[in-house]
């Protein structure tokens, strides 16, 4: 199976989380992909760097998944032409079908192309862990979120949300801050798996985050200075390291579903099985 991972983090983004230690947002996509399909091939695509080319429906047909990562942008921005052609994008993998799941960036990209509507969150920035995430009564029924508990937390670092949500979406979680959390949106011959928050970090990448984000984190109220922020970040990375530090646990309020993988990631699992593997069987059908 091969996937088309889009990481639109710019070069100079890019470089800013690598210098603090953070893995690239394709990278964490990859190792998402690798760990339930081991043999799965992936090609990398960068939207925002300067030249890039756009895959045409007829190159988007070779793929049997399409990744979004998260991304430093907004999305409602469509004066920039890249944040336009990104949106084209996504509408021509509805149009081609091809099963389309992504994070933070990828759940406004979902609204956007389908027509829905993303905007600045009026409660501000919601950062770090997302808390009491909610299923819906569909998302306790839908097959994306098979075996995810009813109310879990999440990673989490966005400022603007969906809105509103396109014609042929079904909300599947919610939480008070943020509203709509994840959703399956189905348009035209496609079907679209996104969720708000982050199932590809772990502690150590929302410490490496933290730090990137530490001046909007400290004017926002979040730390009240630097030494602040480092020491929250230490003892995230600590219980990284020790995820069986209880004491760490009860202190930061952090359960299984922040640290184990396979609760943290059962979306995506499951939108492999649902969608990818089936869309790949029949595409080899035709």
């Amino acid at each position: 199976m091969k996937f088309l991972i889009i990481d639109a983090y710019s070069e100079k983004s890019r470089a800013a989380l690598n210098d603090a230690g953070m893995s690239y947002a394709w990278e964490l996509y990859a190792g998402m992909v690798k760990r339930v399909l081991p043999a799965a091939e992936y090609t990398v695509f960068h939207p925002s760097d300067v030249g890039a080319e756009f895959p045409g429906k007829h190159n988007l047909e070779q793929y049997d998944g399409v990744l979004w990562t998260g991304a430093d942008l907004t999305i409602f921005h469509t004066h920039v032409p890249s944040i336009k052609a990104q949106i084209d994008l996504a509408e021509n993998v509805f149009d081609v079908g091809v099963p389309s799941y992504g994070s933070c960036w990828g759940i406004q990209m979902a609204a956007a192309a389908a027509g829905g509507e993303v905007l600045a969150n009026t409660k501000g920035r919601e950062m770090g862990i997302g808390r009491k995430i909610l299923l819906t009564e569909e998302g306790r029924n839908h097959p994306m979120m098979k075996g995810k508990p009813f109310v879990f937390d999440a990673f989490e670092s966005h400022y603007d949300i969906v809105v509103k949500p396109p014609e042929g979406t079904v909300v599947l979680a919610e939480n008070e801050f943020s509203g709509i959390q994840a959703m399956s949106v189905t348009h035209k011959k496609g079907t679209f798996w996104s969720v708000q928050y982050h199932p590809e970090y772990n502690l150590h990448e929302m410490s490496r985050l933290t730090v990137v984000r530490e001046k909007v984190l400290i004017e926002g109220g979040f730390f009240e200075n630097p030494e602040d922020l480092e020491k929250h970040v230490e003892r995230w990375e600590l219980l990284h390291s020790h995820p069986d530090r209880s004491d760490l646990r009860w202190q930061l309020g952090i359960d299984e579903d922040i640290l184990n993988i396979e609760i943290r990631q059962q979306e995506f699992s499951n939108w492999v099985n649902a969608l990818v593997i089936p869309y790949s069987k029949e595409k080899e059908q035709r």
